[in-house]
């Protein structure tokens, strides 16, 4: 029986993995190892860790490695941390295969490592070109992995093109799309509104009502700009004073001058109709996806499970460039101008047809079969 390691690192990660989790812990010839680090395990990001166990994963090891300050000093120290942490986690658990998720520095810290230890990695969405430094990192890790889990036929060949053997990569879809395909089919299910007004702080959303949803998250090769940044996006917000519901950043360098720009709004504007929150369930947060007038910010979520959703979307600035987009996304600068013109569009215009560029809610199924029938080697055969 195989065992299959899996990192969990942050909401967004645990999101991009899940339904690959339960596709492997329900297969007769895979046996599913857990490993939580990074921001899952710290409660100002949600406390992720939390959500996993209660959705019936058991977690075989943590591992602590974010440096407080949310720099590119302190990210990059980060990264180290992981890479002094994750090895003796590996020596002790001895996966056959580690399967590492798109693009964060957590995700480089398994990569590495795993690498370094002759230990098979499995690298899911690979092959996409976003900008910024992310896209770096997720080329870097492609070239470490030893298989790979592309969501398109386009990330499959810009793959091919890097020299990776055409016979490790496999197309297979984006398993964040499975949970949206999922939901998609539950007749537009409402979230439990008494855990909403619980957990968060600010105003009272009523969800039958049009909403906003907005997330926004620091650019790290923008460094410094993003209080600025996100200054134009709420300011946005409040000429429109619509009903919104708005998530804290991520952990990324720049998170601070993010949060500071959202406390400082809430200091001195009236914001009863923005309610804030720190993270959401998977499930949650597609819900409100689904439901939503328009989703706002640069998370790529608009973009992947955007698409498929039909979901409008407003996408500020650059930390989504270059990335392949359905018709429902509008580009927008940092501009409050720009951002509210494009809101008022999307409203206008109501929900897009459904566009499966990502994958079509079988990813992680087909995932977990390659895992259990593949040849996977570390010796890689570059097509150069």
């Amino acid at each position: 029986m195989r065992k299959i390691c899996v990192v969990v690192g942050s909401r967004a990660n645990y999101s991009s993995i899940k339904s690959v989790m339960r596709a492997v812990k329900a297969h007769p010839d895979l046996q599913l190892q857990v490993i939580a680090g990074a921001s899952a395990l710290l409660d100002r990001f949600g406390a992720v860790v939390e959500t996993v166990e209660s959705d019936g994963f058991e977690i075989d090891a943590r591992v602590h490695m974010i440096i407080e300050g949310e720099t590119p000093t302190t990210m990059a120290k980060s990264t180290g941390l992981g890479l002094l942490e994750l090895p003796t986690v590996f020596d002790n658990l001895k996966p056959d295969v580690v399967v590492t998720v798109g693009d964060r520095f957590e995700t480089m810290a398994t990569a590495i490592a795993a690498a370094y230890m002759n230990i098979p990695l499995a690298h899911t969405m690979g092959g996409e070109v976003s900008g910024t430094i992310d896209e770096n990192i997720r080329h870097a890790i492609t070239k470490l992995a030893h298989i790979h889990f592309p969501a398109n036929q386009k990330a499959a060949e810009r793959i091919v093109r890097m020299g990776e053997d055409p016979a490790t990569v496999h197309v297979t879809g984006c398993p964040r799309i499975d949970l949206v395909a999922e939901i998609a089919d539950e007749n537009n299910r409402l979230p439990e509104k008494a855990w909403l007004e619980y957990e968060g702080v600010g105003g009272q959303i009523n969800l039958d009502e049009p909403f906003l949803l907005v997330s926004q998250h620091p650019v790290t090769t923008e460094y410094g700009d993003g209080e600025r940044q996100i200054t134009e996006t709420l300011m946005a917000l409040h000429e429109l004073k619509m009903p919104t519901i708005m998530l804290w950043p991520n952990v990324d360098a720049g998170s601070e001058d993010i949060a500071r720009g959202m406390r400082k709004f809430r200091e001195h504007y009236e914001h009863d109709y923005i309610r804030f929150y720190k993270n959401f369930a998977v499930e949650t947060y597609v819900r409100l996806m689904k439901r939503c007038a328009c989703k706002i910010g640069n998370s790529s979520a608009a973009i992947r499970e955007g698409a498929f959703l039909g979901v409008p979307a407003v996408n500020v600035g650059t930390r989504q460039i270059g990335r392949q987009r359905g018709p429902n996304v509008i580009d927008v600068d940092y501009d409050r101008e720009q951002i509210v013109d494009a809101i008022r569009k999307q409203l206008a215009h109501g929900p897009y047809p459904s566009s499966p560029i990502y994958g079509d809610g079988h990813a992680g199924e087909r995932i977990a079969d390659i895992l259990a029938t593949a040849e996977i080697s570390i010796h890689k055969r570059m097509m150069y």
